[in-house]
């Protein structure tokens, strides 16, 4: 071996165990992703396969090998013992085939054996019996009884329920045999079956019962996450259930504490902020009305009327609204609102609501959020629809228009704070300056647990559509 080939070689040594990992890695990824797609999404269904699957797999192999091996083991030697007695009955009637004999041999059977014998004229051999429904044990029996006897033989399991009953073929006569049930076989296969089925019953009650116990402080912690994360008076709940249930519910709580702390010193400074800055603007609003009124006079008025909105935006922006509870809203009435406002610019409007018409929403910020949108439609547009569709579960508002639009790759920048979409459409609702509209927008319909999406409209314009859960 040259020192050039070594390494090669010693490479590709390194590499040959590296191919079964990556198919091992292959192929529990996509038995991951299967059990993804079968399984339930919710905790409580898959805490109950957890449980019932090892319970069902272990009934199933307990039974499986119970009945196959005991049942099957415990007949076999029964019905051996059956048939080694008939086996000595048929001898020892071959070898005396009288009357005499044949009632001797039926009273020794009788008094000795614990069967009844009877010995018939020749006959065929009756067909043969529909079997049970568990024939383990009836193959069995039939499988050693004729392995004894060596003869042609009939039997039946279902006819009496006491009794089995045998039918040997002698050639000249046919020797009928009642042996009871218990001396063939174990015939008492149910009976571990109903306790087994009972037993696995009484097993999942427990569990059912302890997991629903278990599953409650989860779903009452998810819900007051979810109603806090909607804006809304997340419920009292007391931390309650396992030690982790109880450290991510102290958890949440602690966040919660320290967000709703944060959010009211927030909108303590902001408050002082917008004083002071308005306090100044009001200044330069008195200084401006004291001037005598020139071209330099009102171009300083438009700045400070464009500085004022400015504010105003830039602060609603930051607050979002947050402090505001949600409460019954009107929608229809709310949309009606926005119509007018919206025909007052000369724009041609229509309002078209389905479903529920009341809505759990924030009122003043909700309507703030579809003002943006109905205000930026105002400014591009002649004609505007809006739609409302509320489930119970969800409320969708659909504003559309007939402008200009926006370019589909430019609809999520659009999104972006104080950003301007110059040769399009640019953000309303707060002077077309900001660029804050559409920010705003989406900051309170994701305050609400939803989204705000732009689509193209069926008018030829802008579809702005405003999920919300109500």
């Amino acid at each position: 071996m040259s020192a050039r080939e070594a390494p090669d070689q010693i490479a590709e040594r390194a590499d040959r165990p590296a191919r079964p990992s990556g198919g091992l890695a292959n192929l529990r990824r996509g038995f991951n992703d299967f059990l993804e797609r079968v399984m339930p999404t919710g905790l409580y269904p898959r805490s109950l396969i957890i449980i019932i699957a090892p319970v069902v797999l272990l009934q199933g192999a307990v039974a499986f090998l119970f009945m196959e091996r005991h049942y099957e083991l415990v007949t076999k030697r029964l019905a051996t013992a059956v048939g080694q007695d008939i086996a000595a009955l048929i001898e020892l009637r071959a070898a005396d085939p009288g009357p005499e004999e044949e009632r001797r041999l039926e009273r020794i059977a009788r008094e000795k054996l614990s069967l009844q014998v009877e010995f018939l004229p020749y006959q065929p051999l009756p067909p043969a019996r529909p079997k049970p429904f568990f024939s383990i044990v009836d193959a069995s029996l039939l499988r050693e009884i004729t392995d004894e006897v060596k003869r042609p033989i009939w039997i039946d399991t279902v006819g009496r329920s006491n009794f089995v009953e045998i039918r040997v073929d002698l050639g000249d006569a046919v020797m009928k045999v009642l042996a009871k049930r218990s001396q063939s076989y174990a015939s008492n296969s149910h009976i571990f079956l109903i306790w087994m089925v009972a037993a696995s019953a009484v097993l999942l009650g427990i569990a059912i019962v302890f997991l629903k116990k278990q599953i409650r402080p989860i779903l009452a912690l998810s819900e007051a996450a979810e109603s806090f994360g909607k804006g809304r008076d997340a419920p009292e709940f007391k931390v309650k259930g396992a030690r982790e249930v109880r450290l991510a519910a102290v958890s949440f709580i602690d966040m919660r504490n320290r967000i709703e702390r944060a959010m009211e010193q927030r909108t303590t400074m902001l408050a002082g902020v917008s004083h002071d800055l308005r306090t100044i603007l009001t200044r330069f609003r008195l200084q401006l009305a004291m001037l005598d009124e020139s071209p330099e006079v009102e171009e300083l008025n438009r700045d400070v009327e464009e500085m004022s909105r400015m504010l105003e935006a830039y602060m609603a922006f930051v607050r979002g609204d947050a402090g505001e509870a949600a409460s019954a809203t009107d929608i229809p009435a709310m949309l009606d609102d926005l119509k007018r406002g919206a025909e007052h610019h000369g724009v041609s409007a229509s309002v078209e609501t389905h479903g529920q018409p009341i809505a759990m929403v924030r009122p003043d910020a909700f309507r703030r959020c579809l003002q943006n949108l109905v205000a930026n439609a105002t400014r591009y547009a002649r004609r505007i629809a809006i739609t409302a569709v509320h489930d119970g579960r969800r409320l969708e508002v659909r504003i559309d228009d007939d402008g200009p639009g926006i370019p589909m790759e430019m609809r999520e920048e659009a999104f972006r704070p104080f950003l301007r979409l110059d040769e399009s459409r640019t953000q309303a609702g707060d002077g077309g300056s900001s660029g804050l509209g559409l920010a705003i927008t989406r900051d309170i319909a994701r305050s609400h647990g939803g989204d705000v999406t732009l689509e193209a409209s069926p008018l030829g314009g802008l579809r702005a559509v405003v999920r919300v859960p109500a």
